[in-house]
């Protein structure tokens, strides 16, 4: 029997048509579908349009506005597509990875660099290969893009222009397409295999996003945190390294230490694309307090925004946000 496909359209570059001021997202996912080409005798495939929005303006409000339709759709469907802008993907790709829970089918989040109208487009092959990854007997939230299936908490846009935009950051390339043919990286590809019997998909829908991303850099002044102290509730501080913060003339090791005891969620990663982030290596950085700092450990910072926003609305604790966001999704392999 055909497996069942959903496509639910967001907009995005792949879906934009150009006008005098730029690219404007326009196309339904119905006219996706129709310009892919996608052939539709290996499976049944149907299409909505929730938004349409440049992905700059994405939400936590819109993702669970796709979770949602999701999970009205989940029992009459095998495998759903994410057609979105690339810009704020990433984010995405997380963010529905946390607010999923009893997950156990494919959510493939796709787009591309350049509009599908054009000649010259990636859309098309991104979105044939998307629809034959969400025909797999798989689970979890991935990002589909030149050929590439990225684990949704992995995945950071790394080129504007080419069409090999993602990088899995830290964790294999889950799978890769080609001719329609899926290859499968075996060290990764028993943690996102569907479980025999799951209960009900569920979605979380509590988020706190009066949260901010200070980028440590030299000579940088330590009154930008008695701004956070004020106005937001956490902080990922992306630090130089393995986790140095400055303790000289800055001091900015003291003003967390001001946000730790002021009740502000503090999330350390670095500045550094791969390899993570380490607790107590430079005396730097081993000044701030073990037991309250959240160690991203080698968490990319897209993955942590959207991890922090759900665990600081869905848990109360200090204790519960930590374990919550420093536990990862995704097993490295040995």
């Amino acid at each position: 029997m055909k497996k069942r496909i959903l496509i639910i359209g967001t907009g995005g570059t792949i879906a934009s048509k150009k006008h005098p001021t730029g690219l404007r997202p326009e196309l339904e996912i119905d006219d996706l579908i129709r310009l892919s080409g996608i052939p539709q005798d290996k499976c049944h495939i149907e299409g909505i349009t929730i938004m349409n929005i440049d992905s700059t303006n994405m939400t936590p409000d819109r993702w669970i506005d796709m979770a949602r339709c999701i999970q009205k759709n989940y029992e009459n469907f095998d495998g759903f597509v994410i057609t979105h802008g690339t810009d704020t993907m990433a984010y995405t790709g997380a963010a529905l990875t946390y607010i999923f829970h009893n997950l156990n089918k494919p959510v493939i989040i796709t787009g591309s660099q350049y509009p599908i109208t054009e000649e010259y487009t990636d859309a098309i092959q991104n979105l044939t290969d998307a629809v034959y990854f969400a025909m797999e007997n798989i689970k979890g939230v991935f990002i589909c893009f030149d050929g590439s299936l990225i684990a949704g908490t992995r995945a950071t846009k790394i080129k504007t222009k080419s069409y090999d935009a993602f990088e899995s950051v830290n964790f294999p390339i889950v799978a890769r397409i080609k001719h329609q043919k899926v290859q499968y990286d075996s060290r990764v590809l028993g943690q996102f295999l569907p479980d025999d019997e799951t209960p009900p998909l569920e979605i979380r829908t509590s988020y706190n996003d009066r949260i901010l991303v200070i980028k440590m850099i030299p000579g940088m002044h330590a009154d930008i945190f008695d701004f956070i102290r004020e106005h937001y509730d956490g902080v990922i501080i992306e630090s130089f390294g393995l986790g140095g913060i400055p303790n000289n003339e800055y001091n900015i090791a003291g003003k967390i230490n001001e946000l730790v005891e002021a009740g502000i969620v503090v999330v350390l990663t670095t500045q550094c694309l791969e390899e993570g982030v380490e607790y107590g290596i430079y005396e730097v950085g081993s000044q701030l307090p073990q037991d309250k700092i959240i160690i991203a450990g080698d968490f990319n910072t897209e993955t942590l925004v959207a991890k922090t926003m759900i665990a600081m609305g869905s848990f109360k604790t200090i204790e519960e946000i930590k374990e919550y966001i420093e536990t990862p999704y995704t097993i490295l392999p040995e």
